[in-house]
């Protein structure tokens, strides 16, 4: 298991690999998803209990961080 950011972990063996939360089985995307339709914070951590402030900012800090990088597009068959 790798830990990212000290929150976000990324593990073949939960989520097939997804990055997650702490190891738990809420991926990064499902709290991005939340977080693009709208909900807040504390809608979030109120939906997840197990969830912490933290986990939501890391969330976001990882998402920019991909966003960070350099993509090439190619064209494949």
């Amino acid at each position: 298991m790798e830990y990212i950011f000290d929150r976000i972990t990324i593990d073949d063996k939960t989520l097939n690999g997804k990055p997650s939360i702490r190891g738990k089985r809420i991926s990064v995307q499902t709290i991005l998803e939340f977080l693009s339709a709208g909900e807040t914070n504390e809608e979030i951590l109120k939906q997840y209990p197990t969830l912490e402030e933290e986990d939501i900012k890391a969330s976001l800090r990882f998402a920019s961080e991909l966003m960070n990088r350099n993509y090439v597009i190619k064209s494949v068959a």
